[in-house]
C-alpha cells in the first residue's frame, strides 16, 4: 500500500492533476467532437474520411522520422537546460524538413493508386499536411515534459481540444467531410504559433551535442515505427472493414470503438507524466519495481470497474450515436476486454522498454501481432462483420501486452 501512496504522491508532486485534468477535458471535447461529426456528415461520406485518416494516422509518428520520440528520452538525460534547448531547436529544424519531404512523398504516392472509395486520393493531399501540423504540436508538448512543466502542457492539451471541437463543429456544419479535414489540419497549427511564443527559445543557440549521432537518429526512428505499428494494430481493422464491407461499416465500427479507444487515456495520463522521471531513474530497480507492482494493482482494479460498466451499461452507452449501435453491444464489450490488456500491461511495459533503450522491441511486437491481425481479419471480418475486428484485436491487444512484459524483465535483467 505505501507504494501506491508514493506513487500517487509523486504524480500529483509533478502535476500530475493537471494533466489529468486536461486530458480528461481534451478526451470529453473530442468525443462531443466526433458526435458533431456524425450529425453534420452522412455515414458513407464520413466512412471514406475515415478510411483515409486511418492512413494518414499510423504515418503520424514517422513525422521527422521519429525525432520526437528522441527529443524526449535523450532530452531527459540531459543536465541542462541549455542543452535541452539546443537539442529542441535541432529536433525541430531538422524534423520539420524530413517532415515536409515525407508530405511530397506521400502525396505524389497517392495520387498514383486506385482506391476504392471516390476523393479518397484528394482526402490522402489534405489529410497529409496533418502530419506537420500534429508534429509541431507533439513537439510543444514534449518540451514542457522536458523541462517538468505539466501544468504548461496540459493548458496545451485543453486549448487543443477546445479548438478542434469548436473548428470541428463549425466547419462541419458549413463544408461537411472537406470542412472536417481542414479542422484537422488547422487546430494544431493555430496551438502551435499560440504557444510558440510562450517557449523563450533562443534559436541562435549554438550548442553542438554529441548525442545527436547515429543511435539517437536510431531510437528516433524505430520508436516511430514501433508507434506506427502500434497505431496500425488499431487501424488496421478500419482499413479492412473499408476493403472487405462499405464505407458506412468504417463508420459503425469506428463510433462503436470511440470509447473503447478512448479509454487509453487513463495509463496515457500517468505515464506522460512520469515518463521523463521514469527514464531518469531507470537504473534504480527498486523504485521501479515498486512503480510496476503499483501501478499493475490501480490498473486491474480500473479494468475491472470499466468491464462492470461496459457490461451492465453498453446499450445506454451506444445510444448516444444512436438507436442502430446498440445492436453492436458485443462488438463494444469485446473491444473493452481487448483495451484491460493494454490498460495493465502494454501501456506500461511498452514505455519502459523505451525508457531502457529497447524501443525497436516494441516494433518487433507490432510487426508480429500485424502480421496475426491481418490474417484473423480476414477470417474473421467476412464471417462476423465488425464483431469479427473487435474479436482478433482483443487477442492482438493481449498478446502484445504479453510480450511487452516478458521482454521487459528479459532485457532489464540482461547484463
Amino acid at each position: 500500500m505505501k507504494h501506491i501512496i508514493d506513487l500517487i504522491k509523486g504524480f500529483f508532486k509533478r502535476a500530475g492533476s493537471y494533466v489529468f485534468m486536461a486530458t480528461f477535458m481534451a478526451k470529453s471535447a473530442s468525443f462531443i467532437a466526433h458526435i458533431m461529426v456524425l450529425k453534420f456528415i452522412p455515414a458513407k461520406e464520413l466512412g471514406v474520411v475515415i478510411y483515409t485518416l486511418s492512413f494518414i494516422s499510423f504515418l503520424l509518428p514517422m513525422a521527422g522520422l521519429g525525432i520526437q520520440q528522441s527529443l524526449i528520452r535523450y532530452g531527459a538525460l540531459l543536465k541542462t537546460n541549455k542543452e535541452k534547448e539546443a537539442l529542441f531547436i535541432y529536433s525541430f529544424k531538422k524534423g520539420t524538413i524530413i517532415t515536409i519531404g515525407l508530405i511530397i512523398t506521400i502525396i505524389l504516392f497517392s495520387n498514383l493508386i486506385n482506391f476504392k472509395f471516390p476523393n479518397t486520393s484528394f482526402y490522402f493531399n489534405l489529410l497529409s499536411f496533418s502530419i506537420l501540423t500534429q508534429f509541431l504540436l507533439a513537439l510543444i508538448k514534449i518540451y514542457f515534459r522536458l523541462f517538468y512543466k505539466n501544468k504548461k502542457f496540459a493548458f496545451v492539451e485543453i486549448t487543443y481540444a477546445l479548438l478542434f471541437l469548436i473548428s470541428t463543429s463549425i466547419l462541419s456544419y458549413l463544408y461537411k467531410e472537406t470542412g472536417y479535414i481542414i479542422a484537422i489540419i488547422l487546430s494544431p497549427l493555430l496551438v502551435f504559433f499560440l504557444f510558440i511564443k510562450q517557449l523563450h527559445i533562443n534559436f541562435k543557440n549554438k550548442i553542438i551535442l554529441k548525442i545527436t549521432n547515429y543511435s539517437f537518429w536510431k531510437y528516433g526512428f524505430f520508436a516511430g515505427l514501433a508507434n506506427v505499428s502500434t497505431l496500425l494494430l488499431v487501424e488496421i481493422d478500419t482499413i479492412l472493414i473499408g476493403e472487405l464491407l462499405d464505407a458506412t461499416e468504417v463508420t459503425l465500427y469506428r463510433y462503436t470503438s470511440l470509447i473503447p479507444i478512448s479509454l487509453l487515456f487513463l495509463p496515457q495520463i500517468l505515464l506522460t507524466t512520469d515518463f521523463v522521471y521514469l527514464t531518469k531513474n531507470i537504473k534504480n530497480k527498486q523504485y521501479i519495481n515498486n512503480y510496476i507492482k503499483s501501478y499493475l494493482f490501480i490498473f486491474s482494479i480500473v479494468s475491472l470497474l470499466l468491464l462492470g460498466i461496459a457490461y451492465f451499461w453498453a446499450p445506454i452507452i451506444l445510444a448516444f450515436f444512436g438507436e442502430e449501435y446498440i445492436a453492436y453491444t458485443n462488438t463494444f464489450l469485446t473491444l473493452v476486454v481487448g483495451i484491460s490488456g493494454i490498460l495493465i500491461l502494454r501501456g506500461l511495459f511498452g514505455n519502459l522498454l523505451s525508457a531502457i533503450g529497447k524501443a525497436h522491441l516494441n516494433f518487433i511486437i507490432s510487426i508480429l501481432a500485424i502480421g496475426v491481425n491481418i490474417t484473423s481479419n480476414y477470417y474473421f471480418i467476412p464471417k462476423y462483420g465488425i464483431l469479427g475486428a473487435a474479436i482478433t484485436s482483443t487477442i492482438i491487444m493481449w498478446f502484445t501486452g504479453l510480450m511487452t512484459f516478458i521482454l521487459f524483465f528479459y532485457y532489464r535483467n540482461k547484463p
